[in-house]
């Protein structure tokens, strides 16, 4: 049964991981590359090697990227580089394609490019942050950060800031257009929110501590529907010197309103107390490995 589960589950992951390079690649051309616009990462080195060789960024992207996901299964093992080598076997299958179609085609929004920028960085943000939640990696300068923090004392997200700005330093040299570097910059710090943003949606904990009489159908209907775990917390009224159980749930933030149905077709009448969790660790939630990471 769990290896059957396993399974679904890696496939669920591959497919994701697969959506979301395809609205990365689509959006990364279609809104920001084909304005001439500098992102992040190594889609910004890319695309500034592109423009300065005049070559088609997919190239560079391509090349660097291998070279990446190759050094880190040396450094960092085969469990990290194992999304990450899908990944980049998708984008080098996909990013060339969306190179050509709108080299074709033209830009999306192509008169609007303040607001191509801003809808292309959400797009990115989102597919990214898709990808990251699955503890998947597209590869790039998530590699350079990463080997970056294994040997010194630098999180991987100043890293990540620190490569990022010296990309967009060298793209102002290249085009020595303020406007440029202004929707270049506006374009980095939105992606940043909103992978930051989708993350924290995505784990967010609620905890839930909930009183009623019918405390074991309530667990049950719990248990069965959502399947989390329940806990009993024995209780008594400060009043009425009653004796009772409490039970007390963690789950996602996105299963509360489940959580809500299934408390009240058993008893509309159970008091509720729902509360935020900072971090939820173990079976059903993020591993205990990431706390290092934090």
């Amino acid at each position: 049964m769990n290896t059957k589960r396993n399974l679904f589950n890696a496939i669920k992951d591959y497919a994701f991981i697969f959506v979301s390079i395809l609205l990365y690649g689509f959006a990364w051309q279609g809104l920001i590359f084909s304005h001439k616009i500098t992102t992040g990462g190594l889609a910004g080195i890319s695309s500034v090697i592109s423009w300065a060789f005049e070559i088609p960024a997919s190239y560079p992207y391509n090349i660097i990227n291998v070279g990446l996901v190759i050094l880190a299964l040396f450094i960092l093992g085969w469990r990290f580089s194992l999304k990450t080598v899908y990944s980049v076997a998708v984008l080098a299958l996909t990013i060339p394609f969306y190179e050509s179609f709108f080299a074709k085609h033209g830009p999306l929004l192509a008169d609007q490019p303040v607001l191509a920028v801003v809808l292309g960085a959400i797009l990115c943000g989102l597919s990214l942050g898709m990808v990251f939640s699955v503890n998947g990696s597209t590869g790039g300068t998530d590699i350079v950060a990463a080997i970056i923090n294994k040997y010194r004392n630098v999180t991987i997200g100043r890293a990540l800031m620190l490569i990022d700005f010296v990309i967009l330093g060298v793209s102002y040299y290249l085009f020595r257009d303020a406007d440029k570097i202004i929707l270049s910059l506006v374009e980095v710090i939105v992606v940043n929110l909103t992978v930051d943003y989708y993350l924290n949606g995505y784990r967010q904990s609620v905890q839930f501590f909930i009183n009623t009489k019918k405390h074991k159908e309530v667990a049950d209907t719990i248990m069965s529907e959502l399947n989390r775990g329940c806990t009993f917390i024995e209780a008594e009224g400060a009043f009425t010197g009653e004796k009772q159980k409490l039970v007390m749930v963690i789950a996602k933030k996105s299963e509360s309103t489940m959580i809500f149905r299934a408390i009240k077709s058993v008893d509309p009448e159970a008091f509720i107390s729902q509360s935020l969790v900072r971090g939820a660790y173990g079976r059903g939630f993020e591993p205990l490995q990431s706390i290092k990471d934090k």
